[in-house]
């Protein structure tokens, strides 16, 4: 399959700093001048599809059409099999306003609890992704971290969920993990993937993944 090359300018589909920030530092060495939506006035389209990867075609399609510039956008979330997939594209939502992962892990417990679910509980990260191009092209690009949910919460190197999510065949969760450690998993490409960290790492493990293929003339 041919896939069509990321050079120039590309819009990153969000008004968050630090998410610009990591992505500039992945692609400038490549040549890619990203930008990021916010920084162009753009407005921030309400995520209104069922899937991640409708949110991140969404919020590309968007930006790319406004800018009339290939656009860069990501959903992700944890998804828990006991609580039928929840929260997943709702995983920031149930941290409130103020984004408090702290109260959201508890309210994760507490729903487990009321489903009377019992240990282990089964659970993912999931991540999509999509370039869209100004003429209606579009790549898109998806992976999972399967694992395991633990209460209570142990560590305080991650952020959002990390605290209670165990990565299969690791002992710790992703907020015990250093980055060093997660960068240093071993393992062919699904296996870097699915041990590739927190929900930001994924994210730029597959955008890395992305922009290689983005970036080849096979």
């Amino acid at each position: 399959m041919t896939h069509r090359k990321i050079h120039g300018k590309l819009v990153i589909a969000t008004h968050n700093p630090g998410k610009l920030w990591e992505l500039q530092q992945l692609l400038a060495p490549h040549g890619v001048d990203a930008v990021s939506a916010g920084d162009l006035g753009l407005p921030e389209p309400e995520e209104t599809e069922t899937t991640f990867a409708g949110n991140a075609l969404l919020k590309a399609r968007s930006a790319a059409i406004a800018a009339k510039l290939p656009a860069f956008a990501d959903d992700s979330g944890l998804c828990v099999d006991a609580l039928d997939g929840a929260p997943g594209i709702y995983s920031a939502r149930w941290a409130g306003e103020n984004r408090d992962f702290k109260a959201a892990c508890e309210l994760v417990r507490q729903r487990l609890e009321e489903r009377g679910a019992t240990p282990p509980f089964r659970a993912n990260f999931t991540c999509a992704l999509a370039v869209v191009w100004p003429d209606g092209h579009t790549e898109e690009f998806e992976g999972r971290v399967d694992g395991a949910l633990v209460f209570p919460p142990k560590g305080d190197k991650g952020f959002g969920y990390d605290p209670i999510f165990k990565p299969d065949e690791l002992d710790k969760t992703f907020g015990e993990m250093m980055s060093a450690e997660k960068h240093a998993l071993p393992g062919d490409g699904s296996r870097a993937l699915a041990h590739s960290g927190r929900r930001r790492r994924l994210k730029v493990f597959l955008l890395a993944r992305a922009y290689a293929l983005l970036s080849s003339d096979k």
